[in-house]
C-alpha cells in the first residue's frame, strides 16, 4: 500500500481507493475505479459532503458472489498472463471441493487458517501450504479489485500468516561438475541443460523458449511472459551463442520451438528421467532441474556480480530471494573492509606527514636556519 498525499486515500493494486466514516460511525470501503489521485480525491470530498448533508452515500453494492465464480474468473485471468497456470489450476480445483459454493463474504481468517491446519496434516510440506495460501490472498487481492469481495473479506484472508519454511535448498554445482554433467547427457537434454546453466532460466521458461525469443543480433533472449508475469531480458553468452548457431540443433520453419520431440515435433514437457539419468551416470546426487538455476546465480555471485543484477536476470520480484545466494560472496566483505581499511590509513598518513612537516619547520626555525 502506497503512502497518500490524503489522509482517506491510499493505492491498492494500482487503483486508487478511499475510506470515510458512514452516518452509522462505520468506516466504508469504495474504489474510485481510477488511477488518478486526483478522481479520488474528488470522490471523497463529494461523499464527505453527502455525509455532511445527513445523508448516507449510494455505493455500488456488491454481490452474493461464491469462491467457484471467483475461480471461474480468476484462472481465466491468469492463463496467458502468469506461466503458473498450470499449477494453480490444480491447486484452485482442489480448493474448489472444498470452498466451491462458500459466498466470498462468508470466508474468515478461522475459515482460512482451518484450511492450513488441513493442508499440514495431509503432510503437505509448509512451502507448499504457503503456495496454496499465496494462491487464496491473491485470488482475494483481484476480487476486490474486480468489485465481487469486500475489502474486509480481505483483511480476514490477510490475517492468515504464511508458515515458517525452513525446506528451502541450495544446491549447486561446481564449474568441473557442470562439465561432468553436460557431458553425460543425452544428445536431446544436452543443450537444454547448457541453456539452463547459462541463462538461469527456468524448466519450463527453457522448455516453452521460441526461436523468436531468440535475437542473436542484439544478443539477448526476451522472456514475454514469465513465471511473474513479466517481461524479462537475459544476455546470451558465447557458449549460447555456439550453442543456437550450432547445426545440430535443428530449426525446423515448421516448429517454432527450440528444444522439440524430433517424432512428435511437439516441446518437451518434461525431461526429468533423462536429466535424473545423466546425474546418476556421473554419482550426482541430490540434484534436481531447478539445481541448474541456483547454479546460475551462484557461480554469478561468487565471480563478484551483485545482487541487485543477479535478481534482474533471475526474474525475481523481491530482493528476499536473491539475498540467499549472498553468503556465497564473503569476497565483497573482505573487500569493503579493505577499502575502509585503505581510505583510513590514507588519511591517518596525510595527517602524519602535516605533523612531521611541522614539527620539522618548527625545529628549523628554534635552531635559526631559516
Amino acid at each position: 500500500m502506497a503512502k497518500s498525499k490524503h489522509r482517506g486515500i491510499f493505492l491498492r493494486n494500482r487503483t486508487y481507493w478511499i475510506r470515510y466514516a458512514g452516518l452509522d460511525g462505520k468506516m466504508i470501503y469504495e474504489s474510485s475505479r481510477s488511477t488518478k489521485f486526483k478522481d479520488a480525491e474528488t470522490l471523497l470530498i463529494q461523499r464527505k459532503q453527502t455525509i455532511k448533508e445527513g445523508k448516507q452515500p449510494e455505493t455500488k453494492s456488491i454481490g452474493n458472489y461464491t469462491f467457484s465464480e471467483l475461480a471461474e474468473k480468476y484462472l481465466s485471468w491468469v492463463q496467458g498472463r502468469q506461466r503458473a497456470y498450470r499449477t494453480k489450476f490444480y491447486i484452485i480445483g482442489r480448493l474448489l471441493n472444498t470452498f466451491g459454493n462458500l459466498p466470498l463474504r462468508k470466508f474468515s481468517t478461522a475459515i482460512v487458517e482451518q484450511l492450513q491446519t488441513d493442508l499440514m496434516s495431509r503432510g503437505l510440506k509448509n512451502s507448499s501450504c504457503n503456495k496454496t495460501l499465496n494462491i487464496i490472498k491473491h485470488m482475494f487481492n483481484k476480487a476486490v479489485e474486480w468489485d465481487m469481495a469486500e475489502v474486509e473479506v480481505l483483511k480476514r484472508v490477510r490475517k492468515v500468516k504464511l508458515l515458517q519454511d525452513n525446506s528451502k535448498r541450495l544446491r549447486y554445482l561446481s564449474k568441473e561438475e557442470c562439465q561432468v554433467l553436460i557431458n553425460a547427457c543425452d544428445p536431446h537434454v544436452k543443450p537444454i541443460v547448457v541453456t539452463a546453466l547459462n541463462t538461469g532460466m527456468r524448466r519450463g521458461e527453457v522448455l516453452g523458449l521460441k526461436w523468436d525469443n531468440i535475437d542473436l543480433r542484439h544478443g539477448f533472449i526476451l522472456l514475454d511472459i514469465t513465471k511473474n508475469g513479466e517481461k524479462r531480458e537475459i544476455p546470451i553468452n558465447k557458449t549460447l551463442e555456439a550453442l543456437f548457431l550450432d547445426k545440430n540443433l535443428i530449426r525446423r520453419l515448421d516448429i517454432p520451438f527450440v528444444f522439440y520431440d524430433s517424432l512428435t515435433g511437439k516441446p518437451y514437457k518434461n525431461v526429468k528421467r533423462s536429466f535424473y539419468t545423466a546425474c546418476k551416470r556421473v554419482g550426482i546426487r541430490d540434484f534436481h532441474f531447478h539445481d541448474l538455476r541456483h547454479t546460475f546465480a551462484s557461480h554469478l555471485v561468487m565471480a563478484g556480480v551483485d545482487i541487485t543484477t543477479v535478481k534482474e536476470l533471475l526474474g525475481h520480484k523481491d530482493i528476499k530471494m536473491t539475498l540467499r545466494y549472498a553468503h556465497l560472496a564473503p569476497s565483497h566483505k573482505v573487500k569493503a573492509v579493505d577499502i575502509l581499511d585503505n581510505t583510513l590509513n590514507e588519511k591517518l598518513s596525510s595527517v602524519g606527514e602535516r605533523l612531521v612537516n611541522v614539527n620539522y619547520t618548527k625545529s628549523i626555525q628554534s635552531a635559526g636556519l631559516r
